[in-house]
């Protein structure tokens, strides 16, 4: 017995307290006055006085403030919550008279069809009823009177329109109002490792996504998992269901047509029946909906009682195939499968949904005959033909008498489903009629369903692809070990296809025919004690199928075996004594991305016994791409950690033996170090040639004692001592770019920046990197300039492919800096150190002729129009320039030292010249051709008037302290010139070139001459700003 509320009163005031349990909560559903409409119905149809009259109007009253003013922020929302907490004790109260209230009704069985429970009119209820003056017994003939209004819909709403009141309206209006509640999918389907718990954390604990490749299989939109517990997103969209239970994506089917009322139907003539059934099945693409819809269809064309509908499922060669080595690989047996049964035109959707499916083989039975056949049958009595099985009838109780069953092709003729209907209403048999309706209405429906099978297809496509996105995601967030990646790897192999275990073996790299490593995981291991912690998968616990991981290693096909005793290349020892039993086995190849086969995944024992299907193959077959890439790519990182661990041991090595020793430091610390007066620092004309190597250490600890660098960077005596050292040390013993070079550099800067007192304007910072700088812009010089090291195609050309060696020069210069007792910036705060830094890498990268050419436009600006020094891309323009002068100062100092220096140079390019032609078996340029020797004395004119000159004139500029630089360039210009001259070598054009050079270097300057400007050359009144 199914007890039904009749009484329309207590109906709406239950919905009333769920609209105004809404409204309290800020939700507009219903006005407030639809519930006094609706309350006076009840106070006096039930005479309702006393205490709960007086709760009335203390009610109405609160919820008039409330409505009147919602829409007020500065008015509480205390009102309304008071009239909701008013409603429920009066809900309470009103609760204790529903048994003694009229209205209360015992009936058997559904309403009718088409029949609205909350119309006013047809609530059940007599006049005597409505007095109060009933009784709560069943009355038979106000039943058939509901049911003669379900049948007569017109009368209904005539009546309704003629008769029914404000307050009926009202009240209709007002339980109308409550919308239909939609259950939103939150959780993870629960079909996943057996008995398995769910997974927190991240990382390498990333939950196990439960589900299932089995759930493709089944056909049906299925529910995505959406969980994000790990906190990290996920491919996977969200889902609700409407109240039938059809899944909703985020792209919906088109909304659906209303369906005509089987009395409206009944109008129709057969051909206008047909009609409006097609059009109420051509536009669903739901399967389920679809079948439920077109067994309600058949059951009223063809008057029968019930109907079912079975679709093809599996392959059309299904079992299992045989292999040339005598295995075997199953595969799906072909069957029909019972979308919905025994649906009868009074049947719902969701009734039917809980029915279990049911399956028939493939030519069994009366079903599997029709589908085999492709013929209908038509049976007047069931019991009477030998195909029929009354199994069914005996379990539900139910007598099939005549039987008609049909199949369903698609617009190939291929069978792709079997209709069948039974018992046709008055026992009377189905006639001919019969079968060329129904055959003309399955016609249609072999569309739709074909329609609506591609569909769901798409739809599972996505879903499948989203799965192993969201695997692959899951597999490459973290790829440290390849333990950790297997472990993921085995976890969601195990959780997507569910079999008892799962191994993956790693090819040798070397022998390509054995295993490295084996990694196993059964289901029962996320159960353990360690389960949830365990973030690393088992090694070598299970014996190994050689016979078949070896074959798929070797020739990387997939092997899918239903009987594993049956297969000849299986091995039935691995099961002696172990207690395991091996039944079916899915074991496919690993690649890179190259290709190349670096292990395998052997799946054993699916769940339920049942093979492995090519479904199961697909998904392995794809998710083992993501497999082989996270593989790869992690024994990459390892190699590549694996390397940067070597290369720390070798810088530390080399470190080690680049750095000078403690006894060094302590030795040149016990030095005196005389004044700067004493070593000539402040001289433009130094010369180091009657120095040794100890007295260029404590003359470079003079300029930093001078320039106050020492005290004002904290800096480590011995430091400092050990520091010098190890540059000194690192400088290779070549012709030119040796340690004496950077030493003279590096007394150029001392010299111009204490006769000039820029070193007031640049700060200490600045000139603490400038003298790093000129100290070590040549560190490690191998006696070749960065054109060389790009023709031979050297490391250092590969790591940089602009300003090579000057590159390489930094990154020495840093190394030494960061070594253990060299570290001189290492009492400075970490803003002036990043600082240091950075103008330090301008320096060294500065002296790369290629800057010069690059800068010196700008330059010749800056000394134009006189340079601002708060501009900071002023400061970092003259600090380049600056070291380029320094590095070529020895063009400036006396012929003696010139020469000198000129034959060092010319012999180290030489140098050059002869391994170019040697090894890489190319002519060199004339500078550095030992042939073209001759010409030394016109080249060096040309680099004069080129490259030195203008720089110098330009400096000379901005501070008339540097005047002798250009003077000592210029005499030894005309040096050259008579060497050049005494051998002859002096043509036009090469002196007319030259003098082009010299012109246009002077016509960047656009300066106009002095009066006492001697021998042609500039010379300026412009004022320093220094």
């Amino acid at each position: 017995m199914e007890i039904s509320f009749k009484n329309n009163g207590i109906q709406r005031l239950t919905q009333l307290l769920l609209a105004l349990t809404y409204y309290a909560t800020g939700s507009h559903l219903i006005a407030a006055r639809d519930f006094f409409g609706c309350w006076n119905v009840l106070t006096l149809k039930y005479n309702l006085l006393g205490e709960t009259k007086q709760k009335y109007f203390g009610i109405e009253k609160d919820i008039s403030l409330s409505m009147s003013k919602r829409h007020d922020p500065s008015v509480s929302i205390i009102p309304s919550l008071k009239a909701f907490i008013c409603i429920q004790q009066l809900f309470c109260y009103l609760a204790t008279f529903t048994l003694s209230l009229p209205g209360l009704q015992l009936r058997s069985g559904s309403s009718s069809e088409g029949a609205d429970p909350r119309m006013p009119v047809s609530d059940g209820l007599s006049r005597n009823q409505l007095s109060g003056t009933g009784t709560n017994q069943y009355d038979p003939e106000y039943a058939r009177m509901e049911a003669w209004l379900d049948e007569h819909p017109d009368f209904v709403q005539d009546y309704f329109l003629r008769k029914a009141t404000r307050q009926v309206v009202d009240s209709w209006l007002v339980s109308h109002a409550t919308p239909a509640s939609s259950s939103v999918e939150l959780s993870s389907p629960t079909h996943g490792i057996p008995g398995g718990s769910s997974r927190g954390g991240s990382g390498a604990t990333t939950p196990v996504r439960k589900i299932s490749a089995h759930e493709f299989e089944r056909g049906g939109l299925l529910k995505p998992m959406i969980s994000t517990v790990d906190g990290q997103q996920t491919f996977l969209t969200s889902t609700t269901e409407d109240p039938t239970g059809n899944l909703i994506t985020a792209s919906p089917t088109p909304n659906r047509r209303h369906r005509r009322s089987r009395h409206e139907l009944r109008q129709l003539d057969e051909k206008e029946l047909i009609f409006e059934l097609v059009k109420d099945i051509c536009n669903e693409l739901e399967v389920r909906s679809l079948c439920h819809k077109i067994l309600q269809n058949v059951s009223m064309l063809l008057h029968a009682d019930r109907g079912s509908l079975f679709l093809v499922q599996g392959e059309r060669s299904g079992g299992c195939a045989q292999q040339d080595n005598g295995g075997t690989i199953a595969t799906r047996s072909r069957c029909l499968v019972s979308k919905l049964f025994d649906v009868c035109s009074r049947s719902t959707l969701m009734e039917m949904e809980k029915k279990d499916e049911i399956r028939i083989p493939w030519g069994t039975g009366i079903v599997g005959y029709v589908a085999e056949s492709g013929d209908p049958v038509n049976i007047p009595d069931a019991y009477q033909d030998d195909r029929f099985n009354d199994e069914i009838d005996t379990i539900t109780g139910y007598r099939t008498k005549t039987l008609l069953c049909m199949p369903i092709k698609d617009t190939n003729g291929d069978v792709i489903g079997v209709a069948q209907v039974i018992n046709k209403m008055g026992d009377q048999p189905f006639t001919k009629q019969d079968e060329e309706v129904f055959s003309s209405y399955l016609q249609f429906c072999g569309i739709g369903l074909r329609n609506a099978h591609l569909y769901e297809k798409s739809q599972l496509e996505i879903k499948r692809n989203q799965v192993l996105l969201d695997l692959a995601r899951m597999i490459f967030e973290e790829q440290s070990t390849i333990e950790h990646v297997v472990f993921r790897i085995l976890t969601h192999t195990q959780s997507l296809i569910q079999c008892q275990r799962v191994q993956i073996l790693l090819v040798h790299q070397g022998s390509k025919i054995s295993f490295s490593r084996v990694f196993d995981f059964e289901a029962s291991d996320l159960n353990g004690e360690d389960g949830e912690s365990r973030t690393s998968p088992f090694e070598s616990r299970f014996p190994i199928n050689i016979g078949i991981t070896g074959y798929v290693a070797t020739t990387g096909e997939t092997v899918n075996i239903a009987q594993a005793d049956e297969d000849s290349r299986f091995d039935p020892n691995v099961d002696d004594g172990t207690g395991f039993k091996h039944k079916t086995i899915l074991c496919m190849a690993i690649k890179n991305s190259s290709g190349d086969i670096i292990g395998v995944i052997q799946l054993i024992n699916k769940f339920s016994d049942l093979p492995f299907t090519k479904n199961d193959e697909n998904f392995v077959e794809a998710f083992a791409i993501f497999c082989g890439m996270g593989i790869h790519n992690t024994h990459m990182y390892e190699r590549a950690m694996v390397a940067i661990a070597k290369q720390n041991v070798t810088l530390e090595v080399l470190s080690y033996h680049a750095t000078a020793s403690l006894e060094d430091a302590q030795k040149l610390r016990s030095l005196r170090v005389p004044s700067s007066v004493h070593f000539r620092l402040h001289d433009f004309g130094f010369d180091d040639i009657c120095m040794d190597d100890d007295e260029t250490l404590t003359a470079c600890i003079r300029m930093f004692l001078d320039l106050d660098l020492v005290e004002r960077f904290h800096m480590d005596y011995e430091v400092l001592c050990r520091w010098l050292c190890s540059v000194k040390k690192n400088y290779r013993n070549v012709t030119y770019h040796n340690w004496r070079h950077a030493f003279n550099v590096a007394q150029m800067m001392f010299s111009i920046l204490t006769a000039t007192q820029w070193w007031n304007i640049f700060g200490e910072i600045e000139c603490l990197a400038l003298l790093i700088g000129c100290l070590c812009h040549d560190l490690d010089h191998r006696g070749t300039n960065n054109s060389f090291q790009i023709k031979a195609s050297s490391p250092l050309a590969q790591l940089y492919s602009t300003s090579t060696m000057e590159h390489h020069h930094f990154d020495q210069c840093i190394m030494i800096l960061n070594s253990p007792g060299n570290q001189l910036l290492g009492n400075i705060s970490s803003e002036e150190y990043s600082r240091v830094i950075r103008v330090l890498e301008e320096a060294i990268l500065s002296t790369d002729l290629a800057v010069y050419f690059r800068k010196r436009g700008a330059f010749f600006n800056v000394v134009r129009e006189g340079p601002c020094w708060a501009v900071e891309d002023h400061r970092e323009l003259l600090r380049a320039m600056l070291m380029t002068v320094c590095d070529l100062a020895a063009i400036t100092k006396p012929w003696e030292i010139e020469k000198r220096v000129a034959e060092l140079v010319s012999s180290e390019f030489f140098e050059q010249g002869d391994i170019e032609r040697e090894k890489l078996n190319i002519t060199p340029i004339d500078i550095m051709n030992r042939e073209k020797e001759d010409q030394l004395p016109l080249m060096q004119v040309g680099f004069i008037d080129s490259i030195c000159l203008p720089i110098y004139e330009g400096f000379a500029m901005l501070s008339d302290k540097l005047e002798p630089l250009v003077v000592g360039v210029r005499q030894n210009r005309d040096k050259w010139m008579e060497i050049a001259a005494d051998n002859s070598l002096v043509t036009t054009t090469p002196a007319a070139v030259a003098d082009a050079d010299a012109k246009d270097s002077n016509d960047n300057l656009s300066k106009p001459s002095t009066p006492d400007s001697k021998n042609g050359n500039l010379h300026t009144k412009q004022t320093s700003k220094f």
